[in-house]
Order: structure tokens, then C-alpha cells, then sequence
């Protein structure tokens, strides 16, 4: 019973969060209204909300012709219920109130939709000419560097959790991003929970999502440090590999189990583009969900950096990753020096599972192996026993997604950072930020 409790309160609570629209269905559904207007008549739209029924969303526009005026509405129905991945689909549309026959709908999917005519204007977006006006290639790549915020505070986090550990006991923990994963679910659920009540706002509903996101990856990293790493304490590398591996396999697993093989979405929130600059019809734009969830990661990040370097906790980390003996008998617990460091890791892990999750809609019970793997690339980049050389590490992998995506084939980019890690462990086995010596680290 309590298995099957936990999928049916995430359903509920999801259910309850459906009604609310991002501008891609917006933009769909002013899309919709040329078919229902002859050719040059001037169309204006006057506002938009919920339709009559639940997942519909009504656009009232003016439309002029000849001297002629008349107010419309339209509403669009779209499928699923907030949490799934057809939630954006259109299923259908009714003009005035009157619904469209399906024959009808087909054509207008197929001459209006799907070859992306562009609708009427909205009128709450940003007007080009009030925007600095940038060369060509300076907007496109300013575009391509504001889209690469959010990923570089996800690697930043996620190597300064695998240093975190590395420095104390030389081992690779490969289940992070398993525990990002788990961040993300836990995000979810904390944001349907709050978004389904009926004072509910977006900001509240992200706030409690990281809040939730933090604790469960939390209370997950001191159980497996308990339990998993507790045991192989003095192990070999290999075998806390592959118990770690072991874990990974095992959270993905778990993650399937209680939210499903299908990815389960956030509803859009603070999603409206802003233009920061435009070259010619090109408008650089960038939401305030993915600027401030980016600063907020990149400040956690920097946070932990000058923790391991001013505070009371980051001297006896230090004090441990040089010489564990010798920190005990100068009184510091080394004990309780890793499970801090983990439940540091394992909430950083968990923040960034609710930035992937929070921007780009959702993150599957599988997603968290390869974004774990990009990020340990990061981690040997800067120097994975190095706390602030691994999150410089994460920067410098995002900069280099970023560069190669403005130049080169999009599809081989994962290819790219993936032969990046090859070349660093031949060239400088320490990283950039880390250890200088070329000598293979004990792993």
C-alpha cells in the first residue's frame, strides 16, 4: 500500500496544476486564430485565460476589416493534465464558442500549424527597437551563452560534489547523478503539492521545490553513507566503484518505480522571455526562471568553494584530505567530517536536479547517468580533488558546449566532452585547477 501511495498522491497533485500555460502553447493557439479570419484583416489580441473547460485556454482578439470590427474568442484544448509529456499537444479548437469538426481541425494542422505560420503579435512581449541593437554573431553567440547558464551551474555543482568526496577519500562516487535525479523528482512533487492549493503562487511553489529537493537528497546521501560507504570505508577503489555503480543502477531503479517509465513535468512558471538585445529580426532573450535558478546554483557553488576555504568545517576538511591520523589526534572528527561533506554533495546534487527539472520541464528516472558523467568530466577537468578547480571545471565544460555548438555539429557535441575527459587523463591526470603533477591519481 504505502508503494502505492506515493505515485497516486504525485498524480493528484499534478492533477491539480494542469491549468496553466507556457508560451509555446500560447503561441500555438494565436497560431490558430488565422484560419478563422479572411486574408489582411488586422488582428489584435486582447487578452488570454482559462477556457470553459479544464486544459483550455481562451484568447480573446479584435479583429479589423474594411472599416469593420468585432471582438472573437478562441479556445484551444490541449492534451494531458500538467504532468505528462503530451500535456502541449493540441486536440482541438471551437471559434465563438463553436467547437471545429475534425476534418477541419487535420487541415488546419497541417497548412497552419506545422509549417509554424507566424500568429499575431502578443501583446505583453517586448518591442525590438526598445532593445540595444548587436552584430549578428555577437546576439547569436550572447544567446547561446544566457542558454548555457543553467548547465553551467548543474556542472559546477555536480563537480564540487565529487571533489567534496574525492579529497577525503580518493574515491569516485558514481551515483550523483542518480541523486540529482531524485532532486528533481522531489522538486515535482514539492511544486504540485504546493501549486494544487488554492493561495498558491510560483514563486512559493519554487521555493518549497528546492527546499524539498535539498532534504530528500540529503536524508538519501547520509543513508548511503551509512550503509553503502559506511562498510567499504577501508575497501579498495575498485570495490567502492563498483558498489557505487551498484547504487546508481539501484536509484534508477527505485526512481522508475515510484514515478513511472514517462517523465513527469513541471507546470511552466516564470517562463515570459525577456529581451535583453536584438540583431535585426533575432531577438536575444532569456526567462527569469532560468536567470535566477542559474545565479542561485552558481552562487551554491561559489558558497561551497569558500567554505572548504574560510570556515570552521572547510579547515578540517582540508585537515582530513591531507592526513586523516594526524587531523584525529589534533581533536577533529573525521567521522563526522565526511558525512557533512556528503550531505553537502548530495544536496548540491539535489539542487541541481531541481534546475534541470525547473527549466528545461522534467528529467526521467534514467537522465541522471549521462548529466553525472559530463559532470565528473568537469570534476577531472579542474582538478577532482580540488573543490574550487572542479566547480571552475563545470564552468569551463559549459563554455566549451557553448563554443562548440556555435561552430560545430550539434549531435557530436557529448561525443566532444566525452573525448575531452580522454585528453586530460593522458595530458595532466591532475586537471588544469588541481594536482599539476602528471602522475595517474589513486582512484
Amino acid at each position: 500500500m504505502r508503494a502505492l501511495l506515493f505515485p497516486l498522491l504525485l498524480m493528484l497533485a499534478l492533477a491539480g496544476c494542469g491549468e496553466r500555460f507556457d508560451t509555446d502553447q500560447q503561441r500555438l493557439c494565436r497560431q490558430a486564430i488565422l484560419p478563422f479570419n479572411p486574408p489582411g484583416a488586422q488582428i489584435t489580441i486582447e487578452g488570454s485565460g482559462r477556457g470553459p473547460v479544464p486544459n483550455t485556454l481562451r484568447i480573446t482578439y479584435r479583429v479589423e476589416r474594411g472599416g469593420l470590427a468585432r471582438s472573437r474568442t478562441l479556445d484551444c484544448l490541449f492534451q494531458g493534465h500538467g504532468g505528462g509529456m503530451q500535456r502541449g499537444v493540441l486536440v482541438g479548437v471551437a471559434s465563438d464558442g463553436q467547437p471545429m469538426s475534425d476534418a477541419s481541425f487535420y487541415l488546419m494542422r497541417r497548412f497552419y500549424l506545422e509549417n509554424r505560420a507566424e500568429p499575431p503579435p502578443d501583446p505583453g512581449a517586448t518591442q525590438i527597437d526598445d532593445l540595444p541593437r548587436l552584430p549578428a554573431g555577437l546576439a547569436y553567440g550572447l544567446q547561446q551563452g544566457l542558454s548555457a547558464l543553467p548547465s553551467a551551474a548543474v556542472y559546477a555543482l555536480l563537480a564540487a560534489s565529487y571533489a567534496l568526496i574525492y579529497g577525503l577519500t580518493g574515491r569516485i562516487i558514481l551515483s550523483f547523478g542518480e541523486f540529482a535525479a531524485l532532486g528533481a523528482l522531489a522538486a515535482v512533487v514539492g511544486v504540485a503539492l504546493v501549486l494544487s492549493l488554492p493561495a498558491s503562487t510560483p514563486v512559493a511553489g519554487l521555493v518549497v521545490a528546492v527546499i524539498v529537493a535539498l532534504w530528500v537528497a540529503a536524508l538519501h546521501g547520509f543513508a548511503m553513507g551509512r550503509y553503502v560507504l559506511g562498510p567499504l570505508r577501508r575497501a579498495s577503489g575498485q570495490q567502492v566503484l563498483i558498489a557505487t555503480i551498484g547504487l546508481a543502477i539501484a536509484l534508477s531503479e527505485y526512481l522508475r518505480l515510484v514515478q513511472g517509465p514517462e517523465l513527469r513535468w513541471l507546470p511552466p512558471v516564470l517562463n515570459d522571455p525577456i529581451g535583453v538585445a536584438h540583431s535585426g529580426s533575432f531577438v536575444v532573450t532569456v526567462t527569469p526562471l532560468a536567470l535566477g535558478l542559474a545565479l542561485l546554483g552558481l552562487t551554491l557553488a561559489l558558497a561551497l568553494v569558500l567554505l572548504i576555504r574560510f570556515s570552521g568545517f572547510g579547515r578540517a576538511w582540508r585537515a582530513v584530505s591531507d592526513d586523516a591520523r594526524t587531523a584525529s589526534l589534533f581533536g577533529v572528527d573525521a567521522r563526522r567530517v565526511h558525512d557533512l561533506a556528503l550531505l553537502l554533495a548530495c544536496a548540491a546534487c539535489g539542487l541541481a536536479g531541481v534546475i534541470v527539472t525547473a527549466i528545461y520541464g522534467g528529467m526521467g528516472f534514467a537522465g541522471g547517468f549521462s548529466l553525472g558523467l559530463k559532470a565528473l568530466v568537469a570534476a577531472v577537468l579542474g582538478g577532482i580533488g580540488s573543490v574550487p578547480g572542479a566547480a571552475l571545471g563545470g564552468l569551463a565544460i559549459a563554455l566549451f558546449e557553448v563554443l562548440w555548438s556555435l561552430y560545430l555539429p550539434l549531435e557530436q557535441r557529448d561525443l566532444a566532452v566525452y573525448s575531452l575527459l580522454a585528453i586530460v587523463l593522458i595530458l595532466r591526470p591532475g586537471g588544469f585547477f588541481g594536482d599539476g603533477a602528471l602522475a595517474p591519481r589513486q582512484v
